[in-house]
């Protein structure tokens, strides 16, 4: 699933061979049209900028300049007019976010979202290959490293550092990630992302209130309807969204889709999605292509 590279080592890919070198200040001097970055935020802030100077146009993974306000935050489902606007460096959001909006996008369009609660339980993947270590030595009954605790038999209400308001880096990047994404500098939004037993892919118990009324069926529909999204919502014959279904797509998937009766204009839905491929790499692919059309 994952795997590391050295320095030196040959990757086919589409039928060529690469050879895997080392970064540097001269790295760019060749006038590379584009590049993207997973290296780490340290990385990010120290190569992007020389990267745009070169007049390569970066598009970082990293939580570097996700909040800075000179550089997009893109989903091209959700707000593709902000490419175009990049000085050079387009930024990749975080990926429990990337799904998260997919969904969000077209029923904030149609209904003006008020308020959001997130719970997400996040795969291992998203750790690295020292998350699936953890599990993969958890379930041979080997002791953790990764993880503070054992991941394997465990959920883990702890992804990244704690702040001192109590939530999470992880929790504070959804929150305001989604605020930048939706243009909503002041929505109500609160999360609790946690870390499951599972490999690869990402699920979310999302609850949104709307300021405006609403018919279910025409929810549902706008969602069908909706750039990148794949509803699947047949509770009658036990169909809903599943992390083993998710992996290997880019796609969405929304599910459990149901009204809050606890509030005037409410629902619940479950979205599911691959974090590795469209909560990362095929997000950064997609701005890419973007930019090339």
């Amino acid at each position: 699933m994952l795997q590391s590279v050295r320095l030196g080592q040959e990757i086919a890919f589409n039928g060529k061979t690469y050879n895997v070198c080392e970064l540097t200040e001269n790295s760019f001097d060749e006038g590379f049209n584009f590049a993207i970055f997973s290296a780490g935020s340290d990385t990010s802030k120290k190569y992007s900028p020389i990267a745009a100077s070169k007049g390569c146009i970066v598009v970082d993974n990293s939580s570097a300049f996700r909040m800075d306000p000179n550089v997009p935050l893109v989903v091209p489902e959700v707000n593709p007019e902000e490419i175009e606007k990049n000085n050079g460096i387009i930024a990749n959001p975080n990926c429990s976010t990337i799904q998260a909006v997919v969904a969000l996008k077209p029923l904030d369009k149609k209904y003006r979202i008020k308020r959001i609660v997130y719970s997400t339980y996040q795969a291992v993947s998203g750790a690295g290959k020292n998350g699936i270590d953890d599990l993969e030595n958890g379930i041979k009954g080997l002791p953790n490293e990764k993880f503070p605790y054992p991941i394997f038999n465990n959920c883990l209400p702890h992804i990244d550092v704690f702040l001192e308001n109590g939530y999470t880096k992880e929790e504070e990047k959804m929150i305001n990630e989604t605020r930048k994404i939706l243009k909503h500098p002041d929505l109500k939004i609160t999360a609790t992302t946690v870390r499951v037993p599972v490999f690869n892919s990402h699920s979310e118990s999302i609850n949104i209130e709307f300021e405006n009324s609403f018919d279910l069926d025409d929810l549902i529909n706008t969602l069908k309807n909706s750039p990148g999204v794949i509803v699947q919502d047949d509770v009658k014959n036990n169909i809903y969204p599943l992390a083993t279904f998710a992996t290997g797509y880019d796609d969405v998937f929304v599910g459990r889709i149901r009204r809050d009766y606890s509030v005037e204009n409410g629902i619940n839905i479950w979205v599911v999605a691959d974090n590795i491929r469209k909560g990362a790499a095929s997000n950064a692919v997609q701005i890419v292509e973007r930019l090339i059309k």
